[in-house]
């Protein structure tokens, strides 16, 4: 079966497969499922270009997408890619539908003479971890990951006026 793979706008007639399919991914890694509330933002990433968006079909329907964010490569003086989210439906895994969405984004991303393309998993996603080497993904060493988080219902003491 041929997947094809092709950019997502907000007036692609697949728009909507893909955010109830990214809804699903959310409900994936634990979140409540929010239908509405999810392709609302989905629509504001893409109008307000933060997200590109591909999705991966076949048979009519989307099997897969991938969301990529473009930012500065400073000292590089050029532009690096990271791949934010992938996500393939639980039937369509191991069909390569992941591997025509990153090989989309690899070309792409050549074509666009970007200086480096990036991607983050959880250490456990065996899966997710031997397709990205496979594909020629190395991991980075010497850098840390770090977050700031913060949590609307808590004030930080020194914001009280």
């Amino acid at each position: 079966m041929t997947t094809t793979i092709v950019p997502i706008a907000i007036a692609h007639p697949a728009f909507d497969q893909v955010a109830a399919l990214f809804d699903d991914y959310r409900v994936h890694y634990g979140q409540p499922s929010t239908p509405q509330i999810t392709r609302s933002w989905l629509h504001d990433q893409i109008a307000q270009q933060r997200i590109s968006v591909a999705a991966a079909v076949r048979a009519d329907r989307v099997r897969g997408f991938i969301t990529v964010t473009v930012t500065p490569a400073s000292l590089m003086l050029g532009t690096s890619w990271s791949i934010r989210d992938l996500y393939v439906a639980p039937h369509h895994r191991r069909s390569g539908v992941a591997n025509a969405l990153l090989q989309h984004v690899i070309r792409n991303a050549r074509a666009a003479g970007v200086h480096r393309v990036s991607l983050q998993t959880e250490t456990d996603n065996i899966a997710a971890l031997t397709l990205y080497t496979d594909i020629g993904f190395q991991p980075v060493t010497g850098l840390a990951l770090l977050n700031l988080t913060f949590d609307p219902a808590r004030q930080d003491p020194g914001d009280a006026a």
